[in-house]
């Protein structure tokens, strides 16, 4: 049976080789990993499509060849348009090196009965991902009020708020009094038209539009990798008759099983429009991509920004990037915390258009505000029957990241692999 070539989601680094040489049996199959750069810590997956007449008694077991012998790796199989088998390249993986495993079919035992580490659980409003006892992030899914006495129409739903550090500190900010449409981590769009009307659905109190959670599209725990897809609404209050829907997204956060030291954790959102007539996401200096309010406690005295071409807190407003790192004073024992975003290739206008508040935003304080935009240079329209996808990554950390590690996680977020399956053997 000949084989087809295909691409891996989420565009890792890697060369997946399988090596007709090295196939012992029907029962174990041998895979090469070429690394053609540097990386630490990275998902990467295989197709196994031709295997899923196999998977359905038996289970897929994975190892690394090592020096000491075969190393047990955690993997996960995701079956949505086409089945992979993920696992995590632990550690650090030097540039042009190999690294050997072996997938073999085996009854299930107490080795197979992996522990999730990461867990998903439901409380009240909110969907909170956590590893072990350590929370990771909560999903706002139902309506945040403003404090009492400030306009109702700065409620909305459909945000991540609290994203903690490793450590436990608290990153995100929502409701400043400053600001009071600010949610943590988000992406509304700011000034769009549908067709000469103009709509904002980043202002709330402008009361032209909103964002709104319209449903769990699914929910996802394994050794590997845990997380959900929602449905978000924009919605246009403007239009004749009923409020419309103006863009529908399907957002997906995916927090990678790495450690309990760095969060690694995927912010996927794919968009499309319901409007005959499409609509526009005009050019400014905020809207879409992924947004980012700090914590209170970090001003222009105790943060930074550092982007992957050099510029800072003082010069990366309006600057183009790969990745940022943004980060500042805690309370963790490492003294600092920060989000390292990257941006993926794919994504329009990338290298991508940044918003950094400049050092004296908010009366001379110099609160942090981050946003990835694409549409600071550029207008971009969304038509019917298309999806849009814009793909980030935020490596969440205590402590300190300097540019070589931020550039190796990048190599492993963006860079697109080849894959070669010999087409020789039936398996």
């Amino acid at each position: 049976m000949k084989r087809k070539t295909s691409n891996l989601s989420r565009g890792m680094l890697f060369t997946f080789v399988w090596i007709s040489s090295l196939y012992v049996s029907a029962q174990t199959i041998n895979v090469s990993i070429n690394i053609k750069e540097s990386c630490i810590d990275m998902p990467v997956s295989v197709s196994v499509d031709d295997l899923m007449g196999n998977i359905n008694s038996e289970t897929l077991i994975l190892y690394e060849i090592t020096p000491s012998g075969q190393k047990f790796i955690h993997s996960q199989l995701e079956s949505d348009y086409t089945s992979r088998l993920w696992f995590i390249l632990e550690g650090f993986s030097a540039k042009n090196s190999t690294r050997n495993f072996v997938l073999k079919f085996q009854e299930r035992d107490s080795l197979n009965k992996l522990n999730t580490d990461i867990h998903i659980y439901k409380s009240g409003e909110n969907l909170t991902l956590r590893q072990k006892e350590q929370q990771i992030l909560s999903y706002r899914f139902g309506t945040m009020y403003p404090p009492e006495g400030v306009d109702p129409l700065f409620k909305r739903s459909g945000f991540i708020h609290p994203l903690w550090s490793p450590g436990g500190e608290v990153l995100t900010r929502v409701q400043a009094p400053d600001h009071y449409h600010h949610y943590g981590i988000w992406g509304p769009w700011t000034l769009t038209h549908i067709n000469d009307r103009k709509v904002d659905f980043w202002n709330l109190y402008e009361g032209q539009g909103t964002v709104k959670f319209a449903g769990f599209l699914s929910e996802t725990t394994g050794s590997v990798f845990s997380g959900f897809r929602a449905l978000q609404q924009h919605i246009d209050f403007g239009a004749k008759g009923e409020d419309q829907i103006a863009i529908n997204e399907s957002l997906d956060v995916r927090v990678w099983n790495i450690n309990d030291k760095v969060r690694v954790i995927d912010y996927t959102t794919i968009l499309n429009t319901p409007l005959p007539n499409g609509i526009m996401l005009d050019a400014y200096r905020y809207g879409g991509g992924i947004g980012f309010r700090a914590t209170e406690k970090w001003t222009k005295d105790n943060s930074t920004v550092l982007t992957s071409e050099g510029k800072t807190r003082i010069d990366a407003d309006g600057s183009n990037a790969r990745w940022c790192i943004v980060e500042g004073e805690s309370e963790v024992k490492e003294g600092r915390s920060g989000i390292l975003f990257l941006s993926h290739p794919s994504n329009r206008a990338h290298p991508e258009p940044m918003r950094v508040w400049p050092m004296d935003a908010n009366g001379g304080r110099g609160d942090m505000y981050f946003e990835f935009t694409p549409i600071r240079h550029e207008s971009w329209e969304l038509q019917k029957g298309n999806n849009y996808v814009l793909k980030y990554r935020m490596i969440v950390f205590d402590g300190e990241i300097d540019k070589e590690t931020a550039e190796m996680y990048w190599n492993g977020f963006s860079l697109t692999p080849e894959i070669k399956i010999n087409s020789k053997n039936k398996l």
